[in-house]
């Protein structure tokens, strides 16, 4: 999709025209979305904690308001007025997938991987064209932009489908990958990454669906420029989403991949019984109330490295180590229900080193087969 040359809104009050120039409320919603995303990515890119993602984040959301900024200006008549503005390198599209990408890397990783920077070659050379075509003569440009309107869009819009699904598909890889690792080294590794990542993701997939569906349309059958309303809005709405909830999570800790890692262990030992002794070892102590236990402090307080008890716990109980755990806190909480405890049970549950409800009633549901709630009716009925 081609920068667009004309674009006013027919919609407008005769009090908003200013000189040529009209402000209706296309040109209000969007001027709105593009100062706050504008302070989001501002912020962003001042956080301290998980820098690199934090001011990944924060490039992808100036590039996603750059995105609208045409659309933006285009509706309240700035292209008729200064035609010279045409083929200002706004719209470098093909930098979102792969900022979206670098930005998952960087949570998971801490930093961007080796070369990196390769990634954004695309997006490099899409700025150099449109700089180019900009830096032409208003004659030349304006002819330009006339013939290769359809060439260029076709070919941008080509290479943005294939980005966002490359990229979509290599991002959700990872957050796999790294939510398993999570399980087997985090007690409770809801507090983590993956609630803000499965957010974020999930987000940037109904994007990338949305911009797919109208690139897809674009090309078979070319939208007006006010068809393309609804896209540039979309754009807006998922990037405010990501700007706010990313900086609301800016400072969590992310435990990287690389500390993820688990020494290997010998197949010598009979895991079963192995498993179940430190079982009993961590339930008789009451280790699994701390809400900050890993897979490697446990295994310092047991004696033992990360390699022998993770695989006690995944080939000897049969589970990772965020389940094991959350069994431990849910058996815990059932101890005290069969001792008539009359404290809440939210109460008990964090007591026992649950960090949330819903992850308490997950672990319990999975431990007893009932909710929490229905479980102390049951043990509280008279004989």
């Amino acid at each position: 999709m081609g920068e667009a040359l004309v674009g006013q809104d027919p919609i407008c009050n005769p009090a908003t025209m200013l000189d040529g120039l009209s402000f209706g409320w296309r040109t209000a919603v969007l001027t709105v979305a593009l100062v706050q995303l504008l302070l989001l990515a501002l912020a962003l890119a001042r956080t301290l904690a998980n820098r690199t993602a934090n001011r990944t984040l924060a490039l992808l959301l100036l590039v996603l308001a750059l995105q609208v900024t045409p659309w933006l200006i285009g509706f309240a008549g700035f292209y008729d007025k200064w035609p010279w503005l045409s083929f200002a390198p706004f719209q470098i599209g093909l930098a979102v997938a792969p900022l979206a990408w670098l930005y998952v890397v960087a949570l998971t990783e801490g930093h961007w991987p080796v070369h990196g920077w390769r990634h954004l070659l695309p997006a490099l050379v899409q700025f150099g064209y449109l700089g180019a075509c900009f830096a032409l003569p208003l004659a030349t440009k304006l002819a330009w932009a006339n013939r290769s309107a359809t060439g260029y869009g076709l070919i941008t819009g080509l290479a943005l489908l294939v980005q966002l699904a490359w990229y979509g598909r290599a991002a959700a890889r990872r957050f796999t990958g790294y939510r398993l690792a999570l399980g087997q080294h985090i007690a409770d590794d809801q507090r983590f990454a993956a609630r803000w990542l499965s957010v974020a993701l999930g987000v940037l997939t109904l994007l990338f669906a949305i911009w797919s569906g109208y690139l897809l349309w674009d090309l078979v059958a070319p939208l007006s420029y006010k068809g393309l309303m609804g896209l540039y809005l979309a754009i807006a709405a998922c990037a405010l989403f990501l700007g706010i909830e990313g900086w609301r999570h800016a400072a969590m800790p992310f435990p990287r991949l690389p500390s993820l890692t688990t020494e290997p262990a010998p197949d010598q030992r009979d895991w079963t019984e192995q498993g179940q002794a430190w079982a009993a070892q961590v339930r008789a102590a009451g280790w699994a109330r701390d809400p900050d236990l890993t897979l490697a402090s446990l295994a310092r307080r047991l004696g033992t490295n990360t390699g022998y008890l993770s695989r006690a716990i995944n080939q000897g109980l049969g589970v990772n180590f965020a389940s094991f755990v959350a069994g431990l806190r849910a058996e815990a909480v059932a101890e005290r229900l069969r001792a008539s405890d009359p404290a809440d049970l939210l109460e008990i549950a964090l007591a026992e080193g649950f960090g949330s409800k819903a992850s308490f009633n997950r672990a319990f549901v999975a431990r007893f087969g009932q909710s929490p709630s229905a479980f102390r009716r049951e043990v509280s009925k008279p004989e």
